[in-house]
């Protein structure tokens, strides 16, 4: 009751500064002193009660530890008031975290890493100064160590399931070495032998005693942060409907063992277009697949040739309930 409270209490301020800025014309002048005082009188920001129980991976966080407390209540001050950047990763999650989530699963890996990638790239095929790629953030580097393809041509790196499985293929070995899920959670953002060599330099055998550098030292309680938002939206002052959210892509998939010497003919002859095709296979990074070797590539096309990508129809998909949201 007082949650609904206060939201309705928010609501009405929200309208009454509509009402009061937008009733003085474009061109009158506003005393500087007026605009102060409504801003005194109306505007507010809330401080955020803390759950008291948080945990990554199973692995709970010592809140009770004083700067751990204080990290966390930043994360969480942070992302919940960014709040342009949170209904996007809301939307987002809700199209890649179905594709996401089998692929952990399958590899025996915690499902709140997928968490893991919101916070590395906001779901986007983004690319770091530093040359980091994709999804999953993975330099050329590791990428090739872990079997993916990364040339001018093709780079997997942009490929969401073959980055997934990368990705599970470091994390079960930081697993093995450090010996929990939040160590091999700090260790991609800082590498196994950063982390090691800290454990060992401080003589301690945990994340959260850890002094580490600004970006590893908030790095899983970013993590921590985003996965309780995301789990508890509205708690968090996040309101949308089902379908405000992004679906997933409907496709199929073909199978391509030959050269393509013009993607943008080859997606033509589908009945799509070029824009499409790039769109749903972003690791084709250039306008021909050269395939001298023979290699399959799966490439995914819209499942209805008759429709193309309009996958969004008003009333596909249910209103949110309110009731399923804590």
């Amino acid at each position: 009751m007082l949650k609904k409270t206060l939201f309705s209490f928010v609501l009405i301020i929200n309208a009454f500064l509509a009402i009061k800025f937008f009733s003085f014309s474009a061109t009158q002048e506003v005393p500087k002193t007026d605009f102060q005082k409504l801003f005194s009188e109306h505007y507010r920001v809330f401080a955020l009660q803390l759950p008291e129980n948080l945990n990554f991976a199973g692995e709970k966080v010592p809140l009770h530890i004083l700067d751990v407390r204080e990290k966390v209540d930043r994360e969480l001050l942070v992302n919940t008031y960014w709040q342009s950047n949170g209904l996007l990763l809301h939307k987002r999650a809700n199209r890649y975290f179905p594709v996401i989530e089998p692929i952990l699963k399958k590899n025996g890996i915690p499902n709140d890493f997928k968490y893991l990638a919101l916070i590395e790239s906001g779901l986007e095929n983004v690319v770091s100064p530093a040359g980091a790629t994709g999804f999953w953030q993975l330099l050329s580097a590791t990428a090739k160590e872990r079997g993916l393809e990364v040339n001018s041509l093709i780079d997997e790196r942009y490929n969401v399931i073959k980055s997934t499985e990368a990705a599970c293929s470091y994390l079960k070995e930081a697993k093995a070495r450090l010996g929990s899920w939040t160590l091999a959670a700090a260790s991609y953002n800082m590498g196994m032998s950063g982390i090691n060599k800290q454990l060992n330099r401080q003589k301690v055998n945990n994340y959260y005693d850890l002094l580490l550098n600004s970006e590893t030292g908030r790095y899983v309680y970013r993590i921590v942060a985003l996965k309780e938002i995301i789990e508890h939206s509205r708690k968090y002052g996040f309101y949308y409907n089902q379908d405000d959210l992004y679906p997933p892509f409907k496709t199929q998939v073909l199978s391509v063992d030959t050269n393509i010497s013009d993607l943008a003919a080859f997606a033509n002859n589908k009945g799509y277009n070029y824009k499409i095709l790039k769109l749903l296979n972003p690791w084709l990074r250039d306008s021909q697949l050269v395939n001298k070797s023979g290699k399959k590539y799966l490439i995914e096309l819209p499942l209805n040739q008759k429709e193309g990508l309009v996958i969004y129809k008003a009333g596909e998909f249910a209103p949110f309930d309110s009731s399923k949201t804590n």
